[in-house]
């Protein structure tokens, strides 16, 4: 299989630099995979879970918004907050899920919406991490 460059690029760090042979990422307008030789797009990322393919193992990294850009080059994604599902404090993350639960009584109108929006994103990402740690 071919590979290609890939740079997931976060304000704090390189959460992961090199070839690969396959990435899914979290699409506002929808998940999509890339593979050598992709087609150049721009698209924004919500929050989710990029799964980094290698050589037949897997890489997850939790991201919380950003951008990604294919390009002749190969992809580059600059995410708002990137870490790795093993880095990850699952407590901590229910915590915040938490949180933002009790904070919608205070929202109403588009603001309402757009948290809601948000929340279900960080649900999807604390099932799917559920989900992986029971395998």
């Amino acid at each position: 299989m071919a590979t290609f460059r890939f740079d997931l690029v976060s304000p704090e760090k390189i959460a992961f630099s090199g070839d690969v042979d396959q990435v899914d990422i979290p699409g506002v307008e929808g998940d999509f995979g890339v593979l050598a030789g992709h087609a150049p797009v721009v698209a924004a990322i919500r929050p989710g879970i990029v799964t980094v393919t290698k050589g037949g193992k897997q890489q997850k990294v939790v991201v919380l918004g950003g951008i990604a850009e294919v390009s002749d080059k190969g992809l580059t994604v600059l995410a708002d907050v990137a870490t790795s599902v093993a880095d990850l404090d699952a407590a901590q993350f229910a915590q915040t899920v938490a949180s933002m639960e009790a904070q919608l009584a205070g929202k109403q109108g588009s603001e309402l919406d757009r948290a809601i929006e948000r929340l279900d994103h960080f649900k999807s990402i604390q099932q799917e991490l559920q989900t992986t740690a029971m395998h």
